[in-house]
């Protein structure tokens, strides 16, 4: 046993994250939200674990399994810079459960003004925790710089909402005034995350070669990843927020339906759960997590940090650099 187990690289993935089919299978293996329910000691003793594994201390009488579940939970639980135990609210794990609550409540209370107000808060509070949690951790954020972020989210939010309910209300059909949600959280989205992460666009985000040494600073790199996070988002929310309300448009014109008018607001949040089963994996799977940027684009588009660049590596340059992208 001790001689299989030491064949094992616990910071290697144990699938092909250069193709998106090895991506899909990680991202359903790590963000599996039953790991949400252990607690933080069990979390905690998977890293010791990890931890001790890394050092050649494991015990003799662990198994193969008992490995791969612990590397399962370190990796969905524990900031991949810093490792940190993440916010439960905030892990990639979480996404489903709580996405599906949230999301299902924008699709079925989206008739009156306040019910947008209410529900498009709660969806920015959530994307507020869940962006800082996933963020490059090597550009630190302050506190002021995080209020303004939800501020910012939470009014661009409210906006896109309430002035698309306003004006889809007044020119649009009843089917088009079902997708007010989808365009608030897609506007906010495009406000919240960059934000967020302001920092990492201001002052760049550490650059690694090929071996993962440090090797300068790119802000082009921090645009890039924050820009591919953006997208990921919005097509993880995209299938539920377009195809439910076709959906339940037809749903609500049948007259047995009618008659349990109770069960909307959870059919519609099971309908969302079963929808981001597939979607959270599938857009955390849409771009590599550790990107890659030509350092000749750096030269042309930020010198200054290109040239920082050559003097830290005494002029021996890599043709591209790598950097963690966030979720």
């Amino acid at each position: 046993m001790p001689q299989e187990l030491s064949l094992i690289d616990v910071d290697k993935p144990l699938f092909d994250l250069k193709t998106f089919t090895g991506r899909f299978q990680y991202y359903a293996w790590m963000t599996d939200p039953r790991t949400v329910l252990l607690s933080s000691d069990r979390l905690l003793q998977a890293k010791e674990m990890v931890d001790k594994y890394r050092k050649g201390e494991q015990s003799a009488d662990l198994k193969l399994e008992e490995v791969h579940y612990n590397m399962k939970l370190y990796n969905s639980a524990f900031h991949p810079d810093t490792g940190e135990l993440q916010n439960f609210a905030g892990r990639m794990s979480f996404q489903v459960p709580g996405g599906m609550l949230i999301t299902g409540g924008m699709l079925a209370f989206y008739r009156t003004v306040p019910a947008v107000v209410l529900w498009q808060f709660l969806n920015q509070s959530f994307n507020a925790i869940v962006n800082y949690t996933n963020r490059n951790a090597n550009s630190p954020t302050s506190v002021t710089q995080l209020g303004v972020s939800y501020v910012s989210a939470t009014t661009s939010a409210l906006i896109a909402a309430i002035g698309c309910k306003n004006y889809w209300s007044k020119k649009a059909s009843p089917i088009l005034q079902r997708y007010v949600p989808f365009a608030a959280v897609a506007a906010a989205n495009c406000v919240n995350i960059p934000m967020m992460r302001q920092n990492e666009i201001i002052h760049g985000i550490e650059v690694k070669n090929a071996n993962g040494e440090v090797v300068g600073q790119s802000r082009l790199a921090a645009i890039k990843g924050i820009s591919e996070v953006v997208l990921s988002r919005i097509l993880m929310a995209a299938p539920g927020m377009l195809v439910l309300p076709v959906i339940m448009n037809r749903l609500e014109k049948l007259p047995a339906y009618k008659r349990i008018k109770w069960i909307n607001a959870p059919f519609q949040t099971l309908m969302v759960g079963c929808f981001l089963c597939f979607m959270v994996p599938t857009a955390c799977s849409i771009f590599p997590q550790q990107c890659g940027l030509d350092t000749s684009t750096m030269r042309t588009f930020e010198s200054e940090l290109y040239e920082d660049m050559v003097k830290r590596t005494g002029g021996a340059v890599p043709k591209r650099v790598y950097f963690n992208k966030g979720l």
